[in-house]
């Protein structure tokens, strides 16, 4: 019988942000391929409540508060899973988003920027995937194999306008995805891989107002990001599952430092 090479069959990932829209989506994935997973977050009874779901339809899950900026409640999140599961295989950073004191709008001031707001939007994006991994990541070094996905955005790609502190947030998530990744293979070779997904367009809740009106008719703003994505719709959720299950899989074991696209074309095309 051949063997399925992406199945996470007997492999425990923790999903950060594991409530939200894109987050959710990570957590059906990996309970679709077999995985045990742990959905974290902020709102504890939120990530229990999805668990419970998972665990009442069969899958496999456990649902933990772990807030991605707090060091010692994430080492407490990390021992509780180990003395669930007994080890982690892998983590999906899905926690983060836009911070609206990090919004440049058009008619702004550009030399009265609030920048209290853009470090506010460094730190949830930045720190809130290098703690994680820090943390999480020390528990698949003692395993001695782990898969780490980060999720950066088209954002730092080209310059979008209003969104700076996010994509500030991102493009240092892009160079720490490739330095971490040489890092931890200098150190474990290709037991722990480390690797990015860049999502396009998603209405997700941090990105919502700057899209839609009340009435959830599109902005001139989506309808733009629409025109420039060349298959003409914003992506589903759904659409990442593909690209999450093949880095956390055997799949892609000769796999690092890379960054898998899903952006309908977005970051390709030159408006011409």
């Amino acid at each position: 019988m051949a063997t399925n090479l992406f199945s996470l069959y007997e492999k425990v990932i923790v999903v950060t942000g594991g409530t939200g829209v894109l987050g959710s989506s990570f957590v059906n994935a990996i309970v679709e391929a077999g995985g045990t997973v742990v959905i974290s977050g902020i709102d504890e009874q939120a990530c229990v409540s999805r668990a419970n779901e998972v665990n009442a339809n069969g899958g496999k899950a456990l649902g933990i508060y772990a807030n991605v900026l707090e060091e010692e409640k994430l080492v407490v999140a990390r021992e509780k899973i180990l003395d669930a599961f007994g080890k982690i295989d892998g983590l999906v950073n899905a926690a983060g988003g836009n911070v609206p004191e990090a919004v440049v709008e058009n008619e702004a001031d550009i030399f009265s920027m609030n920048i209290d707001g853009m470090k506010k939007a460094l730190v949830l994006n930045l720190w809130g995937t290098i703690i994680p991994s820090q943390i999480f990541g020390a528990a698949m070094a003692k395993n001695g194999k782990g898969s780490i996905v980060n999720i950066s955005s088209v954002s730092p790609k080209n310059a979008l306008t209003k969104v700076l502190g996010y994509s500030m947030g991102k493009a240092a998530i892009d160079i720490y995805t490739k330095w971490f990744a040489v890092e931890v293979a200098n150190r474990y070779g290709d037991k722990i891989r480390v690797n990015a997904i860049t999502p396009g367009f998603f209405l997700t809740e941090q990105n919502r107002t700057l899209l839609t009106n009340s009435d959830g008719s599109y902005k001139e703003r989506a309808h733009a990001i629409i025109q420039h994505t060349p298959f003409k719709k914003f992506g589903q959720p759904d659409d990442l599952k593909g690209a999450l299950i093949y880095l956390l899989s055997d799949a892609s074991s000769f796999v690092t430092g890379s960054e898998i696209f899903v952006d309908g074309g977005f970051t390709k095309f030159s408006g011409v």
